[in-house]
């Protein structure tokens, strides 16, 4: 059947050498590494980790994350390997391409286009949150009706600063990646000195009475704090977007894939734990739970820092979504799934500008118009899902691909991609029945356009098409 039509590894490493489509190579292990850390330590650090613990896990908050890690770091090897035998743009998407076919491909893709597009806007409105609050601080308040998303009720209409960083950011990626690329190691050094501030601070004021009970919500509770905080991980599914881009991708993109992730959860568990142990778990239900925590130990001055922090810290987050979302726009296009202003790159900076000021503007249309709530769980499911298709690649890969390629290789396979899938499953079978509806709709409205358009325009259907009239 047509639908199930699939790509070759060797047909998909061709693509990349196409000179009208060709991205930079530019990228090392350490850059990668830090596009990896912008994108995971940020909105779940500095957001997420309150309303986890205040209204899911309590103190076992930390195993939470260890729960999340660990459905993490299985997945992490399985991207490792997809992402070092197929160096292509695309992430999930690419991978699903080569081994699951056309279709599979195409729902995975619009699946992810929903879980960077979501990610990108509630970051964009965290980031206006932190902003605000830093510049109220010096005196200066924005007019009410621009301070948040469309809410007649409380007299706001629009969140400018959300759609002013969103369009700054869009700027900055169509510099350059290597760029781009700078401003992010910059940003996240700083942001890990943050990080850092806040352990060594807030280590001394941990009262170990804060930790009991310390599972007061249940095991089902820490299970769904795992589901929750899963968000703050989506990071490294944005590193494999960038494959294309790595010199010498078969050993950079595992390093920066497993290096990045392995940091971050160190850093998750380490302050998560401090953080309970300084406040009772019932107070932390607020936005800055980091920067709360230190001011309720009376260490405002460091507050202060960590709320800078926060602001550096999510827009390098903003960066790395925004980037991933080109990306992938990029590779559907250059399929035919998507129409191919997606995939056109400008030929002095080598880079999809017209793509990034479609994604930008949309993504600034959602951020500062749309009243987001609570959109993690629905991020979430399109992360879990990618998550448990690639994991379930990795055996059809090895048993498919006839491309011989020196690269990373998942250990103790099957085991460990079957590990990935259950605990990736568990997590989503954790999220509210909403999450799972809003899901459908979005799956329902994605088959209609590739219906619709991509399966007329798939320029692997036309080639397959020039092959049999030949």
């Amino acid at each position: 059947m047509d639908l199930f039509r699939k790509k070759s590894i060797q047909a998909l490493i061709n693509e990349v050498g196409q000179k009208d489509v060709t991205l930079k190579k530019e990228l090392g292990p350490f850059d990668l590494s830090m596009l990896g850390i912008g994108a995971i330590i940020g909105t779940g650090i500095f957001v997420l980790t309150g309303v986890a613990a205040a209204e899911h896990a309590g103190p076992a908050l930390v195993i939470s994350f260890i729960l999340s890690g660990l459905a993490c770091v299985f997945a992490a090897l399985c991207y490792a390997e997809f992402a070092s035998t197929v160096p292509v743009s695309g992430s999930a998407y690419t991978y699903s391409y080569a081994t699951f076919g056309e279709i599979i491909a195409w729902v995975l893709g619009w699946d992810l286009i929903l879980e960077y597009g979501l990610a990108s806007s509630a970051v964009a409105s965290g980031w206006s949150g932190y902003f605000q609050g830093l510049l109220a601080g010096f005196g200066i308040h924005f007019p009410k009706a621009l301070t948040s998303a469309y809410d007649p009720a409380h007299g706001t209409y629009v969140d400018l600063p959300a759609i002013i960083i969103v369009l700054v950011i869009t700027f900055l990626l169509t510099q350059g990646v290597k760029k781009s690329a700078r401003f992010n190691s910059i940003m996240v050094v700083i942001k890990l000195a943050v990080v850092l501030l806040f352990i060594a601070v807030g280590v001394w004021y941990v009262k170990p009475g804060n930790w009991t009970p310390f599972m007061p919500f249940g095991f089902s509770g820490v299970a769904t704090g795992a589901a929750t905080v899963f968000f703050a991980y989506i990071g490294f599914d944005a590193v494999s977007t960038a494959a294309e881009e790595v010199k010498n991708p078969q050993r950079n993109m595992p390093i920066g894939i497993i290096a990045s992730l392995l940091v971050c959860t160190i850093l998750y568990i380490v302050v998560s734990g401090i953080l309970t142990g300084i406040v009772p778990y019932p107070k932390l239900d607020v936005k800055n739970p980091v920067a709360f925590a230190l001011s309720y130990i009376h260490q405002d001055w460091a507050a202060g820092f960590i709320s800078l922090g926060a602001i550096l810290g999510i827009t390098t987050v903003l960066l790395v979504m925004i980037y991933g979302q080109t990306r992938l726009f990029y590779a559907i296009s250059r399929d035919g799934l998507l129409p191919k202003i997606f995939s056109k790159v400008d030929k002095k900076r080598q880079t999809p500008v017209a793509n990034s000021w479609i994604t930008g503007v949309l993504v600034s249309i959602f951020a500062g118009l749309v009243p987001l709530g609570r959109l993690a769980e629905l991020v979430n499911i399109g992360t879990l899902l990618a998550f448990m298709t690639v994991s379930i690649g990795i055996l059809f890969l090895r048993k498919y691909n006839k491309v011989s390629l020196k690269g990373f290789r998942v250990p103790f396979v099957p085991y460990i991609p079957i590990l990935a899938f259950l605990f990736c499953g568990y997590l989503a079978i954790q999220l509210p029945a909403v999450s799972w509806i809003s899901f459908l709709v979005w799956f329902v409205i994605g088959l209609v356009v590739y219906f619709a358009y991509g399966r007329k325009h798939s320029t692997l259907r036309k080639s397959d098409q020039i092959r049999k009239a030949g």
